[in-house]
């Protein structure tokens, strides 16, 4: 098991939530984030007691909020929704494709997140489906999983959408499989323009429909002269889409899942300091190498940032096109390993070959043998018993 973290997400906010309060008003949703990060695996959500199957050695575990935002609640989510996803691998390389949504509309989507999050979506997955299915480019439909950050390392606003694609398709006739180049998949700029076209005429549908609100310093947006400017000045730049190098197959394409489909805005393991008011948090530089560096927030700022993040409550932020959209999701997979000439489907997640919590049904490894998995012994415990640290009196009001 990793070492504990130093710093947590859940401290900062115990010191200079309240503060941050009284410096913004926070949304429904980022209040809910706010409240279940300070109260995750304390006395304040009950908690029990478990029993290491192999030493014996026994410990309460206090309940886990389970909110998404959460940095202590995706270690074994990740392992379990890992495990889920084995079935629907093919036993082909993977392309990484990012979408990114331009800075100029980064705003738009802070205020409407639901409208322009799931515009991205569309836009994006209608944009892959299109370019794959063209027989000048691959001829063949795809399928792929696509998974939405919104976060750059600094945890500034940058909204963006991951895709992992086979590399390859089925034939329009399902008769075979297409590979696609081992090192080319699609080309990017037609990506980028047919994605930049799809996205802007279904936000200014929207528009029209009343479906997006403006406040603060972008009301001129709300009139359609300033919307229309706006539209105009983001045809004209380049959207970037990004393609990276094929990697291998099912095994390592997984490991990579792993570091995409449950990552939340910043771990505990990136916080170094809080001090005076001030939290320091490692990130890479990517403009320069992936050069580590420090960054210095104060703590409200930190907090503001990290509550940018905050999807709307029921957004999906993980979802499935084409050939691995749900419906006939099995048969559909099960007739390209057949056309894959049989091979047999590589097992996609080894021992060690994930860095993330080891999760068996009923338990996590123990702390103290590191052989056994701890088991729950008991039933729920009493609240009182847990003699929890009373929480900030914001959290509950």
């Amino acid at each position: 098991m990793s070492q504990r973290p130093r710093l947590e997400v859940a401290e900062v906010v115990r010191s200079y939530g309240q503060a941050y309060r009284e410096r913004y008003t926070p949304s429904p949703a980022q209040s809910r984030v706010l409240r279940a990060v300070v109260q995750c695996r304390t006395g304040a959500l009950g908690g029990h007691v478990q029993e290491c199957d192999h030493c014996g050695e026994r410990q309460i575990s206090y309940n886990s909020c389970r909110n998404r935002h959460c940095p202590k609640c995706q270690g074994s989510q990740t392992a379990q929704w890992l495990e889920a996803q084995q079935p629907h691998l093919l036993p082909v390389p993977y392309f990484h494709v990012v979408f990114t949504l331009p800075q100029l509309l980064a705003p738009v989507a802070l205020q409407n997140p639901k409208v322009v999050y799931g515009l991205l979506f569309q836009a994006a997955s209608r944009t892959l489906l299109e370019v794959a299915a063209n027989p000048r480019h691959l001829g063949a439909t795809i399928g792929f999983l696509a998974v939405l950050h919104t976060w750059g390392q600094t945890l500034t606003h940058h909204p963006h959408l991951h895709c992992v694609v086979p590399a390859g398709g089925l034939a329009s006739d399902g008769s075979r499989w297409v590979a696609s180049s081992p090192h080319f998949f699609l080309p990017v700029r037609v990506l980028s323009r047919l994605f930049r076209g799809k996205f802007l005429a279904q936000l200014r549908q929207h528009f029209e429909d009343g479906q997006l609100q403006f406040h603060g310093s972008m009301e001129p947006l709300a009139h359609p002269s300033g919307f229309l400017r706006l539209v105009s000045e983001a045809r004209s730049t380049e959207w970037v889409v990004y393609a990276k190098a094929p990697f291998g197959g099912p095994a390592t394409v997984l490991k990579y899942l792993a570091r995409y489909t449950h990552r939340v805005a910043i771990s505990n393991h990136r916080l170094q300091a809080m001090e005076e008011g001030r939290v320091s948090l490692r990130y890479k530089d990517y403009a320069r190498g992936r050069r580590p560096r420090t960054l210095h927030l104060e703590a409200t700022e930190f907090i503001r940032r990290f509550l940018l993040h905050a999807l709307p409550k029921g957004f999906v932020r993980i979802r499935r096109y084409g050939l691995m959209a749900n419906v006939q999701r099995e048969r559909k997979l099960a007739w390209c390993r057949e056309l894959l000439e049989g091979r047999k489907h590589e097992r996609p997640l080894e021992d060690g070959s994930t860095e993330i919590t080891p999760y068996e049904p009923g338990g996590v490894r123990c702390p103290s043998c590191k052989e056994g998995i701890l088991r729950r012994v008991k039933g729920p415990i009493p609240w009182a018993a847990l003699r929890p640290r009373p929480p900030p009196v914001w959290v509950t009001s």
